[in-house]
């Protein structure tokens, strides 16, 4: 790409890539779990069949969708031109480069493999720190700490797996930062945008506005976040996790989310926060103290429900919206918001009703497959430029 050559229109805003890899790349792990596990697919890395998983959500495909929506965030938050062209491609082949060395990381070595991989996450903290910094907007060097944060995750997850085989408190702290950042993101976005769509229906009634409901919400559930990652079983931390997932229910019902229930582009965005504060609860009654469900059966309200949900509704919003396509939802987005609520309902039902074992197999297919439609449904959109518009009637014609 020279000074000359135009910008190609799929690296003119960080969510273009960044969007439809992360959605490919969140499918991927899931499609090929069971395969993995029983053998039939055997892919070189290093890592634990249960790690490579969880590294290929949480440290992978998520940072993918988290540069996408940051990248393009920050472009509003500073008022400077977005991340684009050369920069933008450097960061793409940086996460092509750390996917390729995960999944060949028994090839490369698994010291390779983490320098490459984490190269990414630092990269993109560097960037948006940058941008931060010179727009003026300190006030997100919160986020751009967490992505940082996000970066310590993923290195110290690449020497616990090393050093023990399996990477459980790295695992667990890199779920812990992505729902933060949801907490964060979401507590200024949710209420922000269905304040406008209710003001612009002359609905009086509005979100309340951020106080010290949320300010406790948020200090509660990273406290409890915490405790989870050193002592998932601690009566303590189910204590902990109780009142953090009642104090994001109450944060909740503030933002007015039934008033929205006419336009699922918008109520899903409540949805998903619910699933969050739900996996809050669940996973209190997954711990010592209680432990009435599972470990992995609470995580996967978190994973499956919060994060799948919320990333879904967030790259739809930012993809029409940026794209200059109507903040309104169609049968697609309907469809894909249904399968991954479904697919976190089967999950959940699948250890809890031993009738509901084929849930194991629905909640995978339905989840990688709401990815999947938004990549086959969004790919035009995102990848290329908008069609000409029509030329109107009798123009070809010469006649008015």
């Amino acid at each position: 790409m020279t000074r000359t050559d135009p910008m190609p229109h799929w690296l003119t805003g960080g969510f273009r890539p960044f969007f439809l890899l992360g959605a490919l790349a969140m499918a991927l792990p899931v499609l090929l779990w069971v395969p993995v596990m029983t053998g039939l697919v055997e892919i070189p890395t290093a890592f634990a069949p249960r790690d490579w998983h969880v590294h290929g959500l949480l440290l992978g495909a998520v940072p993918a969708i988290i540069a996408g929506f940051a990248l393009t965030a920050v472009a509003n938050w500073t008022g400077r031109p977005p991340v684009a062209g050369r920069r933008l491609l450097a960061l793409v082949l940086l996460w092509l480069a750390g996917r390729v060395a995960v999944t060949f990381s028994a090839v490369v070595g698994p010291v390779v493999a983490a320098a490459v991989d984490v190269a990414f996450p630092l990269a993109l903290a560097g960037v948006f720190a940058f941008e931060v910094v010179k727009g003026g907007s300190l006030r997100n060097l919160r986020v751009v700490a967490l992505v940082g944060l996000l970066a310590l995750v993923d290195a110290a997850f690449h020497a616990e797996a090393l050093a023990t085989g399996l990477a459980w408190y790295s695992g667990r702290a890199a779920l812990a930062v992505v729902l933060v950042m949801i907490l964060l993101v979401g507590g200024r976005i949710i209420p922000a945008f269905t304040r406008n769509w209710l003001a612009a229906r002359r609905i009086e009634r509005l979100p309340a506005p951020f106080g010290r409901v949320d300010g406790m919400a948020m200090i509660v559930s990273a406290l409890a976040l915490a405790l989870w990652v050193a002592a998932p079983g601690s009566p303590a931390t189910g204590v902990a996790l109780a009142v953090a997932g009642l104090a994001n229910i109450v944060r909740l019902s503030r933002w007015r989310g039934l008033a929205t229930r006419s336009e699922p582009l918008l109520l899903v965005l409540h949805v998903g926060y619910a699933f969050v504060a739900a996996g809050f609860l669940a996973t209190a009654a997954a711990a010592e103290l209680l432990g009435l469900l599972a470990a992995s059966t609470a995580q996967h309200v978190w994973t499956v429900g919060g994060v799948g949900t919320m990333t879904l509704a967030v790259m739809t919003r930012a993809s029409r919206g940026h794209s200059g396509r109507p903040l309104a939802s169609g049968p697609l987005e309907i469809l894909i918001f249904a399968l991954v609520a479904l697919a976190a309902v089967a999950r959940v039902a699948a250890d809890l009703v031993p009738a509901a074992a084929f849930g194991l197999d629905a909640a995978a297919l339905g989840f990688a497959l709401a990815y999947l439609l938004f990549a086959a449904g969004y790919a035009r959109m995102l990848l290329l430029p908008p069609r000409p518009a029509p030329a109107a009637a009798g123009a070809s014609t010469g006649r008015a």
